[in-house]
């Protein structure tokens, strides 16, 4: 089975809607979502909407700390993200907020786990950024592939001989088999809001059959969706790190 997973779509439509044409073009059988659907951007209600649909069929969708912060103010943000999510809050119809709110932390189906954040503590939002954040996100789960998002930038970890965690720096449209022997951990990079420096939305698709891993960039109107940021009133530093991937 061919999978798609997405991650950190953010309320922008316009990538959301060019990442699920490239993954259902490439044949994806299978949906995704791990979390943070809303937040940011300028479409939360459409993309909520999207997301509920795609439960609908069978997707796989899970709650983000930006989703989590529709219901729940305690949940720590900056200022911008503060602002935004107040904006947020007034676009989202009862429907919506329920969804995001009864979204699961992590799911777990064969051999894959799927989380947002880092597995050791999901409802405690930690960033796996490093070789050492991934070795404590593998410590604490069986999974032999794990999936995360949260961070924004594609990442690949794997178990090596002794116990060492190994990271790589992906490489777009190049397929990578997930051996056997050891275990792994994708950080899956941003549908909405890439931080690496490349403004293309990031998603990934995973062979089930082959265990073959292939991060993916595909170009969206980025334009579009910073106008739309500018005209909705919310803070233009979220529009204007659309074009810079920042």
């Amino acid at each position: 089975m061919l999978v798609a997973v997405l991650s950190d779509i953010h309320a922008n439509r316009e990538a959301f809607e060019a990442v699920l044409a490239a993954a259902e073009a490439a044949g994806a059988e299978r949906f995704v979502l791990l979390g943070d659907i809303v937040g940011y951007g300028a479409d939360p209600e459409w993309c909520a909407e999207r997301a509920m649909a795609l439960a609908a069929q069978g997707a796989i969708v899970l709650r983000g700390n930006h989703d989590e912060a529709v219901g729940n103010p305690s949940v720590s943000m900056n200022p911008t993200a503060t602002l935004a999510l107040e904006w947020t809050r007034r676009q989202l119809g009862a429907e919506t907020r329920a969804f995001l709110a009864a979204l699961p932390l992590e799911a777990r189906e064969g051999d894959c786990l799927f989380v947002h954040a880092d597995a050791s503590a999901p409802a405690d939002w930690n960033y796996v950024l490093d070789a050492d954040d991934a070795g404590r996100h593998l410590a604490a789960c069986s999974a032999r592939v794990s999936f995360c998002g949260h961070v924004h930038k594609p990442a690949l970890y794997c178990t090596a001989p002794g116990g060492r965690i190994t990271p790589f720096v992906p490489v777009a449209a190049t397929p990578v088999p997930l051996l056997p022997q050891r275990r792994w951990l994708a950080v899956i990079g941003a549908v909405g809001q890439p931080r690496d420096g490349n403004p293309a939305a990031a998603f990934a698709l995973y062979d089930t059959e082959n265990a073959e891993l292939c991060f993916l960039r595909v170009a969206y109107d980025v334009e579009r969706a910073a106008e739309k940021i500018r005209a909705a009133g919310l803070p233009a530093s979220l529009a204007e790190r659309l074009a810079r991937g920042r």
